[in-house]
């Protein structure tokens, strides 16, 4: 069994659906993230403040905290592919898709390569092929992108990653996922961006939401964690389990 969180992160106890007595090892939380979830499947993992805020100050990552964090790179050691907006990429800061010792030695040892792939969904392609996300990527990227994205820069790109059209003026979710799932990709972690995800869930193709939710009240003009304009009918959640650590809670949801 895995140690426990280092000394300095709060420690992590099951609430439901029956509450643990101690702090769970990452062992633990890992089993708790496995428990129902098929092959293929697409998580989407966010944070939220309590009145629904997706950023502060314009970042998600600034929502987060060694709790989120914990979990945060559990979530990583269990998908084949990464899956992210171009925009949040940029906003986030994100460099190439590393994970860390240990999480490299648990997908090792699960049959898996050492860290996921990255995938990422740009329209306009206003990526820059020199950036570490390519130039440092241990497994080769993948950009989803449209047949209206500048043939120049998808020439740049193609040089540094697979780069694959998957609708004329935006990216269709529902092509993008097969792309993945033809290489392989079946197990699939979303990141975000809002636009993205509201675009799987138009697609109905979630299968599970992680939501931390972040012990802060931002209010301002921060977007939801799901934007978008398609109307869509509601797709039903069932709550699988919830995580509490100090005062965050981490809710998994799974299609119903």
């Amino acid at each position: 069994m895995s140690d426990p969180a280092p000394s300095d992160v709060p420690a992590i106890h099951r609430l439901s659906p029956l509450p643990s007595q101690t702090g769970l090892t990452d062992d633990e939380i890992t089993a708790l993230y496995l428990e129902g979830a098929g092959d293929p499947w697409l998580r989407v993992n966010f944070v939220s403040s309590v009145d629904g805020a997706a950023t502060h100050q314009g970042l998600s990552g600034a929502l987060s905290n060694d709790v989120d964090g914990r979990v945060f790179d559990i979530l990583r050691r269990l998908c084949d592919v990464v899956l992210v907006g171009a925009g949040t990429v940029r906003a986030e800061g994100y460099g190439a898709m590393r994970v860390d010792v240990a999480s490299q030695g648990a997908r090792s040892g699960a049959g898996m390569t050492p860290h996921p792939v990255f995938a990422i969904v740009s329209a306009g392609l206003d990526l820059d092929p020199r950036s570490p996300i390519f130039r440092e990527a241990p497994e080769r990227p993948i950009v989803l992108t449209t047949e209206l994205s500048r043939p120049e820069a998808r020439d740049a790109l193609s040089e540094v990653a697979d780069v694959v059209v998957c609708g004329r003026e935006r990216v269709q979710a529902e092509r993008g996922l097969a792309v993945l799932h033809e290489r392989g990709l079946t197990r699939i972690h979303c990141e975000g961006g809002p636009r993205l995800f509201a675009d799987l869930i138009a697609a109905r193709a979630v299968d599970e939401l992680c939501l931390t939710m972040s012990p802060l009240l931002e209010a301002g003009t921060s977007s939801r964690i799901a934007t978008g304009a398609a109307p869509i009918v509601p797709l039903g959640l069932r709550l699988a389990h919830t995580l509490q650590g100090d005062d965050t809670l981490l809710l998994r949801y799974v299609r119903a």
